[in-house]
């Protein structure tokens, strides 16, 4: 959706150098076809009309995949069902979606609509920066290249390697690893309201995100490029140490320590047979 949305902003002289200049010319990193292929998305040897018009029509075209998609996911929730707070599947004492869910979500749609209303009519310039308003020249390189403010924690990402093709591995296996957390944490506890070490190291998570994100606005110069550095070095260590960790230690103190601490139960109380009273 923000890659989408980010082909209808090459108009503006920020968006032509960071967005059809700079991130088109990640893919030259691939070995032998890689420079062909940033050719091939300009369509020529640099960014002029045709690259924004190419980039446009997809901005247009492709959010009809996204609502396609979108349809695609209600219809398999509508069939399989939903998860729930608890992380306790179960098939029983179950809601039909409509009309519970449906209202239920209809409410959280006002509730963003009328978020996003009171950014778009009241305060459109809050989110966005004054050399947007600069129409775009190929010929004209901006002093400071700053993308918008969701894409600023990958952008830090992508800074905090010096090396090129190291950079554009980092950004990808940024994006990647989040479709495997569900399989990395193997705990079997799905729920955070019951992990409290879980909740903390989440809680840090996320703070190191809103982190990456200051950085990605900053130059790269001392110290926002070593602050970025170590916070790329957390956000892959959350996901690939500390939540198999976790899990681990979730599955040996909730399970093996249960275990050992259950009441003893006499075998001759096991064996013994009932009154017939209760019965």
């Amino acid at each position: 959706v923000i890659v989408f949305y980010y082909l209808g902003k090459q108009w503006y002289q920020r968006r032509v150098r960071g967005a059809a200049t700079v991130i088109t010319n990640v893919v030259s990193v691939l070995p032998i076809i890689g420079n062909k292929i940033v050719i091939w998305l300009w369509g020529g040897y640099q960014v002029a009309n045709p690259t924004l018009n190419k980039f446009f029509s997809l901005h247009f075209v492709l959010p009809f995949v996204i609502l396609a998609l979108a349809i695609i996911h209600i219809i398999l929730l509508h069939e399989v069902g939903s998860n729930n707070p608890l992380g306790v599947s179960f098939k029983v004492d179950q809601l039909s979606m409509n009309p519970y869910f449906v209202l239920k979500d209809f409410y959280s749609i006002f509730i963003l609509l009328i978020i996003f209303s009171i950014f778009v009519f009241f305060y459109p310039n809050v989110l966005s920066h004054p050399d947007n308003y600069i129409p775009a020249n190929s010929l004209v390189t901006p002093e400071h290249i700053v993308p918008e403010w969701y894409l600023l924690p990958f952008y830090a990402l992508l800074r905090s390697v010096p090396n090129k093709l190291q950079g554009v591995i980092v950004l990808a296996l940024a994006l990647i690893s989040l479709f495997f957390i569900p399989f990395i944490n193997r705990s079997r506890i799905r729920s955070a309201q019951f992990r409290p070490l879980y909740r903390i190291f989440f809680w840090f998570f996320i703070c190191d995100c809103i982190l990456l994100s200051w950085i990605g606005a900053k130059p790269i110069e001392y110290p926002y490029f070593e602050i970025g550095q170590y916070a790329t070095i957390f956000y892959f260590s959350f996901i690939f140490i500390i939540i198999p960790f976790i899990s681990i230690l979730d599955h040996f103190y909730v399970f093996k320590l249960s275990y050992y601490k259950q009441p003893k139960i006499d075998p001759k109380y096991l064996t013994k047979k009932p009154p017939y009273s209760a019965l």
